[in-house]
Parts: structure tokens; C-alpha cells; sequence
């Protein structure tokens, strides 16, 4: 590894980006540029494109992103595709035109078709029709893909892809709205044991399977992966499929998840189920054989995640978003 060289972490305030920072800072990579959105507009192809080339950028992490639970994205899917479409595209592009040879794109397992088979392989990319909750999300996130396959195969560059599971973890998004399930339970529960409350609703049917991935081993996952030499990852990934699934490789159903967050923030309640909202995909796991291949597994098990996410929330509470 080169220390000294310039690494550029779009989306450094977000969950994963602000995971990828300290694990390249643990690592000992001590040149790592980051930006606010007030300070760059990554919608603006022009401004990016300027901070790209005046900043001499060796490598990119790709971590910006437009993300949300199921009420998110159905309530707001223009601006799902349209802003992750814009920042991949800006960033991708004027990479290649500032010379930036290395690049990672970070994904999302939503890209897989609904009823893929399970585990999801990541040749089962564009094999069948997408879940309808987060279809704009997942088609921006394609899209981000074959922008790196595609200037790889045009202009020789060594552009990354990883798909990573379902993430949790500190500087998740709290919000009771608009968040992912695990922090959106986290922040239902917590509050349902601070005022004694005799139970807690949680949506859908609990029966959907879900994978769990702590953003610790996702950062220290994606670094490996960009640490790799061109020949060992080329030789397990393919031109036109070049993706990376990232994950645990184990799943559990969403009424198991909501009992171990029950467990962790000490709610002694009961669960109840709202059959009227939806269950999205019935499950989502991920292959990650190609993963293991290249010598990386996941290592923070899920009780150990979740007590990890929930004391990050006591600590930040009081600056989380109502």
C-alpha cells in the first residue's frame, strides 16, 4: 500500500463514508480528502470536475448516495434516481477525465431482480423484474455499475463495484420516517422502553428474511477490496460483471431482528405486526463466495452490531433528526 497517496471519500458525513474514513485512517492512509456537501456540490458536474482535477486525486471512494427505507423511497422516488444518477455520473466521469486511474463504486443489493434466487449471485444482475418499493433506487445503482464497466472496457480503467446487504451501524439515520429498519427499530424501541409503553408496532408481516452487515466490516471490506492488485481482482470478477457482493451470508426474518433489538435496548413489551404496510422482497441474501474468494469475510456478528448501533444512539441522540 502507498500511504501517501490522495484518496478522495465522496460522502464522508454519511454511515458507510464516514466507515470507510476510519478505516483508512486505521490502516494508516494519512492524505484522505473529504468535502461537505456545502462545500462540494456533487449534483453540479461542473464544480466536481474542477475539485477533481486540482486536487490530483490518486483513488475515489464512492459513498454518496441519495438512501432510505421503504416509506423514503416510495414517497420520494424522482428524487432517488435523479440524485444518485447525478452524483455517479459526476464523479465517475470526471474521474476518468482527471486521470484518476482507481475507483470504487458503492452499490446495493436492491439491484438483484425480486424473486432472484437465493443466495443472490452476482450474476443474477438484470435477470428479472426489480422489487417495486426502491425500482428507482436500484436502477440508479445499476446504472453506476455499468458506468464503471463501461470505462473500464473503453478507457482501461480499474473502476470497483461492491454491493454490500443491508447496513447498519453509527451515523446511521435515526429518522422514524425515513430510515432503513434496523435503525427505525432501534429508535421505536428505545423510546417504547424510556416510557414504559406495553408494546411496540413494527410493519409487515415480520416473516420477510433479511442479511445484516455492520458498516465497520463494510468499510473494512470495500478497503480490501480496493487494495487488491488488478490482476487477483480481475480474475475473479468478469469485464461485464464485474460487481462484488458484500455481505454476512447468513439472513434472519425480520420478527427475529425485531426481538434481538428488543433484547438489546431493553424493551420488555410485546411485538405487534401492521399487515397493511409492505413487506418488500420476501428474502434478500447475499452469495458472497467470490467475496471469501478474494480472502475477506465479515466478522461483527448481529447481537454485537446492533448493542454497537444502539450506543451510538445514546451517545448521539440529542443531534439525531426528529
Amino acid at each position: 500500500m502507498d500511504s501517501d497517496k490522495r484518496i478522495f471519500v465522496a460522502g464522508h458525513r454519511g454511515m458507510v463514508g464516514s466507515a470507510i474514513v476510519r478505516e483508512l485512517e486505521r490502516r494508516g492512509y494519512g492524505n484522505i480528502l473529504t468535502r461537505s456537501r456545502d462545500e462540494l456540490d456533487l449534483l453540479d458536474q461542473r464544480v466536481v470536475r474542477a475539485f477533481l482535477e486540482s486536487n490530483e486525486i490518486d483513488e475515489v471512494y464512492l459513498a454518496a448516495a441519495r438512501v432510505g427505507g421503504i416509506h423514503a423511497n416510495n414517497t420520494y422516488p424522482a428524487d432517488f434516481i435523479y440524485q444518485n444518477l447525478m452524483i455517479e455520473a459526476n464523479i465517475i466521469h470526471a474521474a476518468h477525465e482527471s486521470g484518476v486511474d482507481r475507483l470504487l463504486f458503492l452499490g446495493s443489493s436492491c439491484i438483484y431482480p425480486k424473486h432472484a434466487d437465493q443466495p443472490m449471485r452476482e450474476d443474477a444482475l438484470l435477470t428479472g423484474t426489480l422489487e417495486p418499493t426502491n425500482e428507482p433506487y436500484a436502477i440508479a445503482k445499476i446504472a453506476g455499475i455499468k458506468l464503471c464497466e463501461s470505462y473500464n472496457r473503453q478507457h482501461g480503467r480499474d473502476y470497483r463495484s461492491v454491493m454490500p446487504t443491508n447496513l447498519y451501524g453509527p451515523n446511521d439515520n435515526f429518522h422514524p420516517e425515513n430510515s432503513h429498519v434496523i435503525p427505525a427499530l432501534i429508535r421505536r424501541f428505545h423510546e417504547a422502553a424510556e416510557s414504559n409503553a406495553d408494546e411496540v408496532g413494527v410493519w409487515g408481516s415480520g416473516k420477510p428474511m433479511r442479511e445484516f452487515l455492520h458498516v465497520d466490516d463494510m468499510a473494512a471490506a470495500s478497503v480490501h477490496v480496493m487494495e487488491l492488485d488488478g490482476e487477483t481482482y480481475r480474475a475473479h470478477t468478469d469485464p461485464m460483471l464485474s460487481h462484488i457482493n458484500v455481505g454476512t451470508g447468513v439472513d434472519c426474518t425480520i420478527r427475529e431482528l425485531a426481538e434481538t433489538v428488543a433484547k438489546v435496548t431493553g424493551f420488555k413489551g410485546r411485538l405487534t405486526w401492521d399487515t397493511t404496510k409492505p413487506d418488500g422482497t420476501p428474502r434478500k441474501l447475499m452469495d458472497v463466495s467470490r467475496l471469501r474468494a478474494l480472502g475477506w469475510e465479515a466478522s461483527i456478528g448481529l447481537e454485537e452490531g446492533l448493542r454497537d448501533a444502539y450506543q451510538w444512539f445514546l451517545e448521539n441522540r440529542g443531534n439525531i433528526r426528529s
